[in-house]
């Protein structure tokens, strides 16, 4: 006993003297970050010892302190958003004293070509009309408690497309797209017991969450395209065509350097445990996937928003993850002022030839005025112009905006996702990784001309909001979809073959003109040909590829895998949409087509899709 009390105490002395040797080796840094023309003090300033780890927010006092900084001389500095950075050069920190350090902040003044935009440094208030106000209480402001059954969710009415006729409409032109979103969005619905809304089901979405084992391109160019023609399950008599690209993969080693912005909601509403401390977990996996030349940096909104954490190599993960770590939530949201900062700060450390991209992570209630919206779009069509792309993820429950975070991420070239656990955050932020931030071709449009000899209607499944008029195709100015590294993107077609009785709506015959069918159409046997154009990331002219289809008359058992399970996705999509088209659509049958297409499925997200199948079946049964 005696003897495990003597070494008890003599490790006591040693971490005592440890202690005290190291307080004589270090020194502290404190002081106040005030507005330089008003006095008042600024809170949520970022306070960083410039070339270190170290750093500090300020209170609402504005007082910040930094502790056991080794001695020796450093540069300091101070940013807020609405306010241009001040640094301090030659402080000298003494070791076992606290230096004193005030800084002053002079306003942001916005350049001309930013004057036009929305007043996005004014830090907005809490207002009647803020989806859940906010209150002060002690040290700040902090998020008022909400009923349980406060839902302020919105998507957009989704037009579904319907079957056109060949010799009326001969051409389909749209907008690819790789977005994940609506799936997981679905799956939370689901996984709760309940269907998800009408419109927040775009079909699209749901094919192209998974991946598809499509061969990479092998004539240079960032992908391949891919064709084949099976019968439709859902519809006797009907054809079904699905056209497939690729991406070519890259190597994370051999991926240009990243220069991002973590642009964080920090608002009251993010409070809920599905959102920012979610939004952390799904943020940490991304930065230790970050290598030495990447570079982050972290900018949050709320009632003020600032630059946490100034642009930061890679390979400083420690400092990057413990900025992470002091993230709360609490005030108002003031999205579009901290949209301006992130932009911004991107902007003052591009990276030429690199990745120069925002992400921002939301539960997407800005308080954005409906005029502002519009501002703020053309603000993010701006800087995409300028290299500067924006992805979006979003968090939780009863605030999402789904309608407005697509339209974001779309105008700004990036992917829209929504992150529900941190599974998918992996998926997304891991492996997707690539796919998701590194894009290897940009303004993806395809055009599709039908064979009226083969062809007699058609129906595009799903990419309702990607249409573009045919004229887009041959516009380079038209904006597009973005396919990243290693991305595939599936686009289904339903067609009524020619010679098919049914009754297809379309317009009176033409007075003044008549329309005529190529004897050279009768005679050859394309269904259709489809065109795509691309531009490589850096250039502003398009490039062209053609492809032709044929049917062959094949049956949907005789399909690939793949096939058969978009096939299944898709009509699962049909009926908890309730779709008009969904002919003799059933969840037997889709279950019966995923399962025997399920194959190694190393991730298992094709039996979560059967099992959410099964659910949504049951739900529905429920329902009668």
């Amino acid at each position: 006993m005696k003897k495990s009390t003597l070494i008890a105490l003599t490790a006591a002395l040693i971490l005592s003297c440890f202690s005290y040797l190291q307080s004589q080796q270090t020194g502290s840094l404190s002081g106040t970050v005030t507005d330089a023309r008003t006095g008042r003090a600024v809170s949520g300033a970022a306070v960083n010892i410039l070339n270190t780890q170290f750093s500090a927010l300020t209170d609402n006092q504005g007082k910040y302190l930094i502790n056991n900084v080794p001695a020796g001389k450093y540069s300091i500095q101070a940013s807020a958003a609405g306010y241009d950075a001040q640094v301090r050069k030659n402080i000298i920190v003494k070791a076992g004293s606290t230096v004193t350090v005030d800084l002053k902040l002079k306003a942001y003044v916005p350049a001309k070509d930013e004057k036009n935009q929305l007043t996005l440094y004014k830090a907005m208030k809490c207002s009647e009309q803020a989806a859940a106000p906010c209150m002060s209480v002690g040290s700040g402001m902090v998020y008022r408690g909400v009923p349980a059954d406060f839902n302020t969710e919105e998507y957009s009415k989704i037009e579904e497309n319907s079957f056109k006729q060949v010799k009326v409409d001969p051409l389909s032109t749209f907008s690819i797209d790789v977005d994940p979103a609506s799936y997981a969005n679905m799956r939370r619905f689901i996984s709760s017991g309940q269907m998800p809304p009408k419109d927040a089901v775009r079909i699209e979405e749901l094919i192209n969450y998974f991946d598809y084992t499509y061969a990479q391109p092998d004539d240079g160019r960032p992908f391949a395209v891919h064709t084949e023609v099976a019968e439709c399950p859902w519809n006797q008599g009907h054809r079904l065509v699905r056209i497939g690209l690729k991406g070519k993969e890259i190597a994370l080693d051999k991926l240009p350097p990243t220069n991002l912005v973590f642009l964080l909601d920090v608002s009251g509403s993010m409070q809920d445990p599905a959102k920012l401390p979610l939004l952390k977990s799904a943020f940490k996996l991304l930065v230790n996937q970050l290598r030495p030349q990447d570079r982050v940096a972290i900018a949050v909104y709320a009632s003020a928003e600032g630059l946490v954490l100034p642009s930061t190599p890679g390979s400083d993960k420690k400092t990057i993850l413990g900025m992470l770590d002091k993230l709360e939530a609490g005030g108002c949201t003031a999205g579009a002022a901290g949209i301006q900062l992130a932009y911004r700060t991107a902007k003052e450390n591009f990276i030429k030839h690199g990745n120069n991209r925002v992400i921002l992570a939301t539960d997407g209630d800005f308080n954005v005025g409906v005029s502002s919206t519009s501002e703020l779009i053309r603000m993010i069509e701006q800087k995409r112009e300028e290299g500067i792309y924006l992805s979006v993820l979003g968090f939780g429950t009863g605030n999402l905006k789904d309608s407005r975070m697509e339209q974001l991420a779309d105008k700004g070239n990036g992917n829209y996702a929504y992150i529900d656990n941190i599974t998918e955050a992996r998926k997304v932020l891991v492996s997707q990784m690539g796919g998701t931030l590194f894009t290897i071709a940009k303004d993806v449009k395809i055009q599709v001309e039908f064979n009226p000899a083969k062809v007699k209607a058609y129906k595009l499944i799903g990419y309702e909001n990607r249409l573009l008029n045919k004229e887009d195709f041959n516009d380079d100015k038209k904006d597009a979809g973005e396919l990243g590294s290693g991305h595939t993107v599936t686009a289904l077609y339903e067609i009524i073959p020619a010679g098919s009785q049914e009754e297809v709506p379309g317009v009176d015959p033409l007075k003044y003109q008549q329309t005529k069918v190529s004897p050279n159409a009768s005679k050859s046997s394309e269904m259709m040909t489809v065109k795509l154009r691309y531009k490589l990331p850096a250039e502003s002219e398009s490039k062209l590829i053609s492809k032709v289809i044929m049917d062959r008359n094949g049956e949907m058992a005789e399909a690939s895998e793949d096939f058969r399970f978009a096939a299944a996705v898709a009509e699962f999509g049909l009926l908890i949409r309730d779709s008009e088209f969904k002919g003799k659509a059933s969840y037997g049958q889709a279950l019966a087509l995923a399962r025997g297409a399920k194959g190694q499925d190393k991730e298992g997200y094709r039996a979560e899709f059967i099992k959410l199948a099964e659910t949504a079946k049951l739900l529905t049964q429920n329902q009668d």
